[in-house]
């Protein structure tokens, strides 16, 4: 991979987030800021929201690192979709203890008692709640009144609620949510990047995985990075892999503005030589979000072309095609973990065992696509390389 060619320590463009590779933008900074003052009144809620890859989960681990675990303890609830009991029994596992199935009241009773028990540590408690934007208004409610547990003066509990833009919109438009509307001290909207920090949060990247100049960048080349990416983390990330990607199979030393053309053009599913009639297609990493199924038909994707042919960026496409697989399969599995877990405790709380089998066969029938998936793209590799060494060959 392209790591190996420039002498990189890892990955610096990976899609999953690392708080190790935090970068302090003007947007992300305005956050730490709401974050710090939200942490210092210890109570209510914080609302931080932001379009989908603008960075929120590598902020929320980048603040956890600083934290002093002897000093505030943090449970998360990454699951969505909940409604009202279950969020209870969730924020119960995410402190590391089972609350008792099918009996709010003593769950209530068990997450108080943990509560009185930190405080008397000297321990604050923050839950964090991450894709708010899927939460029932039962759910949402249940956390308001999580909220009101004290000792004494002191409140007990203070929660970080994570969410795209529609859960801002959600807060401020519902009449249903005007409790929680009260209780939010602190609230920031995570914004695109401005142009000129594009170039800085690169090569913020690339500086932590050893990077020496190798390769330069042409610097017209960063105002088309964000034009093309809207600023978003993600997509730059996504296209700075496809970039060194490309370079580094062509053997370059330099990224300049062709070369970025090239990229995007495959990326856009469009021919990079103009001679072709035809646009080129390609096979996109697949999502294995946990309620997305996998593709299920491969046939048409087009056979892998020589690089001595004109056909190298396909092959580039594949191989970043499994490297993004494996990356979104390691998310599917961590995903189905939960939904496993889920499935245990509905198990206790009286669904039936039919239904549980039923959802373990659709949890099945995923992990059976995701390998279908990663196969399909592994022959693909295969049969290019025995081709290449035929031609050699003859």
């Amino acid at each position: 991979m392209y790591e190996q060619f420039y002498g990189f320590s890892e990955r610096p463009f990976q899609l999953t987030p690392d708080p190790a590779f935090f970068f302090e933008s003007v947007t992300h900074k305005k956050a730490l800021s709401y974050l710090g003052y939200g942490l210092n009144q210890g109570e209510g809620f914080i609302v931080i929201t932001g379009e989908v890859g603008a960075g929120k989960s590598t902020l929320v681990g980048h603040l956890r690192n600083k934290l002093d675990p002897e000093r505030v303890t943090i449970g998360e609830v990454v699951t969505s979709g909940l409604d009202g009991d279950a969020m209870i029994t969730m924020a119960a596992h995410s402190f590391g203890f089972s609350a008792p199935s099918g009996d709010k009241a003593a769950a209530l009773t068990a997450i108080e008692s943990f509560l009185h028990e930190e405080a008397r540590a000297g321990r604050k408690v923050m839950l964090i709640v991450d894709e708010a934007q899927n939460l029932s208004v039962g759910a949402l409610e249940e956390l308001r009144m999580l909220s009101n547990f004290h000792l004494g003066s002191q409140p007990l509990l203070q929660m970080l609620l994570l969410g795209q833009p529609e859960f801002r919109q959600l807060l401020e438009e519902w009449d249903e949510l005007e409790q929680i509307r009260q209780r939010v001290i602190a609230a920031h909207h995570l914004e695109a990047m401005q142009p000129e920090e594009v170039e800085q949060y690169v090569k913020h990247r690339l500086a932590h995985v050893g990077w020496t100049d190798n390769p330069a960048f042409d610097p017209a080349i960063w105002a088309r990075i964000h034009e093309e990416s809207r600023g978003i983390p993600r997509l730059v990330n996504r296209l700075m892999s496809r970039l060194l990607m490309r370079a580094a199979a062509q053997s370059r030393s330099r990224i300049d503005v062709d070369l970025f053309d090239a990229v995007v053009a495959e990326m856009h599913g469009r021919s990079v030589d103009r001679q072709r009639k035809s646009p080129t297609h390609m096979v996109e990493p697949t999502s294995f979000a946990e309620d997305q199924p996998a593709p299920q038909g491969h046939e048409e994707a087009e056979p892998m072309t020589d690089d001595r042919n004109g056909g190298g960026g396909l092959l580039e496409a594949q191989i970043e095609a499994i490297e993004s697989a494996f990356g979104e399969r390691d998310k599917a599995i961590a995903a189905l973990r939960r939904e496993i877990a889920d499935l245990g405790e509905a198990r206790q709380s009286g669904v039936s065992d039919g239904d549980v089998d039923a959802r373990l066969e659709k949890i099945e029938a995923r992990l059976d696509e995701q390998e279908r998936s990663l196969r399909h793209v592994l022959s693909m590799m295969i049969d290019y390389f025995e081709s290449s060494a035929t031609r050699d060959a003859a």
